[in-house]
């Protein structure tokens, strides 16, 4: 047994039996083994004169195949080694225990293993009277021209099959299970692959069961874009993207490949981004919304889209996004219910994402804070602000990461951002009025708490809500002095202090704002502009000098000494911010 990089130790030679009779036993309401047989059906079947459908592949692609058999999509699956066709053998005899005397259907990747051993097991079945159709798999736009009408298919020179075949599997399943008979499945299934295309982009390689090393890599850095789930080579290497940029890459490459949508469609598409093994739920999503974007610019419609895990290769990190342009039949097939180990339908919900979100009554979109030409005071001063934690974001997170998860400069600007957006919405002005920057700023409070999430928006949204608080009970004719704002930031501190539950040399953000808050004081009389930029600096240093503390409050804390030696990540911005504030006072 070998320990790989994700630290589960693996016996490689024992792998396709092990996880396919857990499989079995997780799901054994669904399927279960075919005995003697690296294969498993559903148990649904044999059903007597309904088609049988018959797919299956290499391990390693899971949910694909295994996780796709149950009624209304697959009938059985067969099981080859990692990245390797199951044998004739294997497909037989899984193909025997399904079928139920009205054919099989076989479906599956093209994969010259997979296209000799499944054509050698339609053999033999048909030599004993059991009629069997073929349709591959062919949707990966990277790996070749598109396949040419009435031209069979060459595995070695037409395009392989990756997570579109899950649209395939889909019709083909729905198909047989309303009792349509082989020639008609297969015909719709050949016409769901005939409207499929799939694109992909990869950031890591992949690493084998009892192996040390990765079956292939990536250059750190990098993106491949097209390479196939076996590390085979795409169309090029680009840099690193955004999760906007991939989905546009993406799109663009799918776009020009995709069928003209037939008439009566109304410009359905089913969209599937697929996650390769490694990629985070979360990231997918983000990719997704830009990807529902631009489907949506080019005129078509998404259908009951998919996000997820459908055809992964191990822990490869990466996705792709697999487009089928629908008709009717195939917006029914595709709608209708199934139940698998890894993919449900239910009936009687469906729709697209339009739909629902008109429904629900949910907006398109949300308003974005921009930037204005003639922003009020504390406006302006949280614009500024905004600005320099931005532009200070990397080293906010390397800081934060030390001790804690390395967000914090991610949560501050976007808390900041929404309270840019909430104060321009909420200063009514005029300038120089405490109790309109006040509102101003007890709305900022609660949209930075809100949107920044996290122990540091909960206590920034109370610094500047409480300073709002005591700037709105000013009296009728008071103006910001620097009186009035030492008080409040006085007052900021004590609610800080008693929602955190910290106190002033335990390494929080309250170690910048102390000192801050008593220089401003100490400079009551002067004009506020230039006490709090002396106030500023000394919250700078005071941030810097938090290096030499250890911390004793919150998660940090379990770090101990670990902490020592570096700034501390509140602090850092709180002097930031405040620092922003005190150029914008002019």
């Amino acid at each position: 047994m070998t320990t790989t990089p994700d630290g589960l130790g693996h016996n490689a030679a024992t792998f396709r039996e092990d996880w396919l009779e857990g499989l079995a036993d997780a799901y054994a309401r669904t399927l279960r083994r075919v005995p003697g047989t690296y294969g498993v059906v559903g148990r649904h079947v044999p059903r007597s004169g309904k088609v049988a459908v018959v797919i299956g592949g290499g391990s390693g692609h899971y949910p694909a195949f295994a996780g796709l058999v149950g009624p209304g999509l697959a009938d059985a699956a067969a099981v080859g080694d990692v990245f390797a066709s199951p044998s004739a053998e294997q497909i037989y005899r899984t193909a025997k225990a399904a079928d139920g005397g009205a054919g099989v259907l076989m479906s599956y990747g093209n994969y010259a293993g997979d296209v000799m051993h499944f054509g050698l097991a339609a053999r033999r079945l048909a030599a004993e009277g059991v009629e069997t159709r073929t349709v591959l798999v062919t949707d990966d736009v990277a790996s070749g021209p598109p396949p040419v009408e009435g031209q069979e298919i060459d595995p070695s020179r037409d395009r392989r099959g990756v997570a579109g075949d899950f649209f395939v599997f889909k019709v083909a399943g729905a198909a047989a299970e309303r009792g349509d008979d082989l020639e008609r499945v297969a015909a719709l299934a050949a016409r769901a692959n005939a409207m499929t295309r799939t694109f992909g982009a990869a950031f890591s390689g992949c690493t084998l069961p009892g192996a040390s090393e990765p079956l292939f890599t990536v250059n750190k850095g990098t993106t491949e874009l097209g390479m196939g789930i076996h590390g085979e080579p795409g169309l090029r290497t680009t840099r690193s993207l955004t999760a906007t940029e991939l989905a546009d890459e993406l799109v663009d490459n799918l776009l020009p490949e995709l069928p003209r949508p037939p008439e009566g469609g109304g410009g359905r598409v089913a969209v599937l981004l697929n996650g390769l093994g490694r990629t985070k739920y979360e990231e997918m999503f983000v990719v997704f919304r830009q990807v529902n974007r631009r489907l949506k610019e080019a005129g078509l419609t998404p259908f009951r889209p998919e996000v997820g895990e459908f055809v992964t290769s191990f822990d490869m990190a990466g996705v792709s996004l697999s487009v089928m342009v629908l008709d009717e039949e195939l917006a029914q097939l595709y709608d209708a219910p199934c139940d698998t180990p890894a993919f449900r339908s239910l009936p009687g919900v469906r729709g697209d994402a339009d739909d629902v979100r008109e429904a629900a009554g949910v907006p398109e979109e949300q308003p974005q804070a921009g930037p204005s030409g003639a922003d009020l005071p504390v406006t302006a001063a949280l614009q500024a602000a905004l600005d320099l934690v931005a532009a200070n974001e990397g080293e906010l997170g390397r800081l934060d990461a030390v001790a804690g998860d390395g967000d914090h400069g991610i949560g501050i600007v976007r808390g900041l951002r929404a309270a840019v957006a909430a104060c321009r919405a909420a200063e009514p002005g005029p300038a120089g009025d405490p109790r309109s920057a006040g509102h101003a700023l007890l709305a900022a409070g609660l949209a930075l708490a809100d949107a920044s999430g996290g122990a540091s928006g909960a206590l920034y949204g109370a610094l500047l809500a409480e300073t709002g608080a005591v700037l709105v009970r000013a009296p009728d004719g008071a103006s910001c002095t620097t009186g009035l704002l030492a008080e409040a930031v006085g007052a900021a501190q004590r609610a800080v202090s008693e929602l955190g539950g910290a106190q002033v040399g335990e390494k929080t953000m309250l170690d910048a704002v102390d000192p801050f808050r008593a220089e401003l004081a100490h400079r009551t009389g002067e004009p506020l502009g230039v006490a709090w930029r002396a106030a500023a600096e000394v919250a700078t240093k005071a941030a810097a000098a938090t290096a030499e503390l250890v911390p004793a409050r919150g998660r940090a804390a379990r770090m101990g000494d670990l902490g020592y030696g570096h700034a501390d990540a509140g602090a850092t911005s709180l002097a930031l911010i405040v620092t922003a504030v005190g150029a914008s006072l002019g």
